[in-house]
């Protein structure tokens, strides 16, 4: 069974597929109305993402930083929930622990 098609996922498992591939984010699941992905970003490195196109969730598993969101920014640590309207301007700033975050857009990112 692919990665696409599974339904039950465990973190860590997610990060050492995400470290493997050598980038930031990892797609694991992808489906007509979501898509759902791991974005890690290091202590001190600068997130670079640019508005997306649909509504979109963030879930911190583990790290430290601040997330500016159009005008708002506010301190984001494990257990935070963040959501983030289609077409804003949004990032990550100030990360003094290594941010790993999972993501989920609605409908799946194009």
């Amino acid at each position: 069974m692919s990665a696409m098609e599974q339904n039950f996922f465990d973190i860590a498992q997610l990060e050492n597929s995400r470290k493997e591939s050598g980038r930031a984010y990892l797609e694991f699941l992808r489906v007509s109305s979501l898509s759902a992905g791991v974005y890690v970003l290091a202590a001190g490195s600068t997130d670079t993402q640019k508005p997306h196109r649909e509504d979109e969730m963030y879930y911190v598993v583990r790290g430290r930083a601040r997330m500016r969101i159009g005008g708002e920014a506010q301190a984001v640590t494990a257990g935070s929930v963040i959501f983030v309207a289609a077409n804003v301007q949004h990032n990550f700033f100030e990360i003094t622990e290594e941010l790993v975050v999972l993501v989920f857009f609605a409908p799946a990112e194009s």
